[in-house]
């Protein structure tokens, strides 16, 4: 962490600098799938390791941020990385970058590299980071296959402030000759990707064209040009999952995988903070979720609509950079929120800002000192009522990590 620069440029140079002195670990990795998008990267991810998992493959995962332990980013082979084998990476790499200036992320991305070459497996998946274009995983000149998940707006700072910009900086990592599976976009945002492609010469296989998935009679229906399956809905709840399990389905359609790899996708996947249902706590119902952009508070919102009617109590934590309002507008329906600091995170929105913003919205907003307290609130106020922890992906690994140490 004292290496990281306090302005934090996107670049590639020091990357390419660092992965130089390490033997270019990144080219001796196993066939890698590149995923990018603003939402769903994580999920789509853990749907394509369970489906790859099933057919016996070894499949390592990077992806971030973690929730509870570091360990969680750096997936060999079907187990997080050892504590031995983390440290002995990240001291490996400090002392190759010889106090050059590194990004926190460049220099974990680094170590994960190394510890992905040098672990024998079937597959690799990369989840991008930030962006596209100049992230530390963008790196890889041949993947297997690329995959774009819904574009969105979040991180303007650095992307852009149209849904243009940000769709080109995520088709950063459509590679030549190499097929791109495409969820389903905004208008603007697919014909930036459609045009990357074409220079790049890549096939492209796009929600809506080339696949098409859905729900009928509680299950979930894939079709291609390959064959339609009929298969159980994503163990993930929430509508938003179908969109991600279509992607999944659609990569693995593409590396060649058949129906038991489809089908252990949908069921055998497992995701955290994700419209998780956790164990209840005061007579509340508890869900937890790290969404922290408006295209995930949408998501919530129809997450929320398809389960039983209820009174929602939502408890916000959001870190200083997120946008307030943006945010909490699609959850309006809420019966009331209450704002919470987020454990050890002096980023974050003071409580009093986020209830503000609530207010502006025409919520009903309070503040509580943590979420024991906040959820005490609730049980007093609304004993009856459905609680979603949200806001911040550090947030709900607080809470995750709370519930472990139980």
């Amino acid at each position: 962490m004292r290496l990281h620069p306090a302005e934090m440029e996107l670049s590639l140079g020091r990357m390419h600098r660092l992965l130089a002195t390490l033997g270019h670990p990144e080219r001796a990795l196993p066939p890698v799938i590149h995923i990018a998008g603003t939402n769903g990267k994580g999920s789509t991810q853990a749907m394509l390791r369970a489906g790859l998992e099933q057919t016996g493959a070894r499949v390592h995962a990077y992806t971030s941020p973690h929730l509870v332990r570091f360990h969680e980013r750096i997936r060999l082979a079907g187990a997080d990385i050892s504590e031995p084998a983390l440290v002995a990476l990240l001291e490996e790499v400090i002392a190759r970058n010889n106090g050059e200036e590194i990004t926190f992320f460049e220099a974990t991305t680094a170590a994960g590299f190394l510890a992905m070459s040098r672990s024998p497996a079937d597959w690799c998946l990369l989840e991008v980071g930030l962006g596209g274009v100049l992230d530390a995983t963008n790196v890889v000149d041949k993947p297997a296959l690329t995959v774009i998940t819904p574009v969105d707006f979040d991180h303007q700072e650095y992307l852009g402030d149209t849904l243009a910009e940000i769709a080109g900086e995520k088709a950063g990592i459509i590679k030549r000759g190499v097929p791109c599976v495409v969820a389903r976009q905004a208008e603007e945002a697919e014909a930036v990707i459609e045009r990357a492609a074409a220079r790049a010469g890549a096939p492209l296989l796009v929600e809506g064209q080339h696949w098409h998935v859905g729900t009928e009679h509680g299950r979930l229906v894939f079709q291609d040009e390959t064959g339609l399956l009929d298969l159980p809905l994503p163990a993930l709840p929430g509508p938003h999952q179908i969109g991600n399990a279509g992607l999944a389905l659609a990569a693995l359609r593409t590396l060649g995988q058949g129906e038991a790899a489809a089908e252990a996708a949908m069921t055998a996947v497992r995701w955290p903070a994700r419209m998780q249902r956790l164990a209840p706590g005061l007579g509340l119902e508890l869900w937890l979720d790290g969404g922290h952009n408006p295209a995930a508070a949408r998501a919530l919102s129809a997450g929320l609509a398809a389960l039983p009617a209820r009174d929602t109590v939502l408890v916000v934590g959001m870190l200083a950079n997120r946008e307030l309002e943006s945010f909490l507008s699609p959850l309006k329906h809420a019966a009331k929120v209450i704002a919470v600091p987020i454990p050890g995170e002096p980023k974050a929105h003071p409580p009093e800002t986020i209830a503000t913003a609530a207010r502006t919205l025409g919520l009903k907003a309070a503040t509580a000192p943590d979420v024991p307290a906040a959820l005490a609130e609730v049980a007093q106020t609304h004993p009856n009522a459905r609680v979603l922890i949200c806001g911040s992906l550090y947030l709900a690994g607080a809470i995750l990590s709370a519930e472990s140490a139980r």
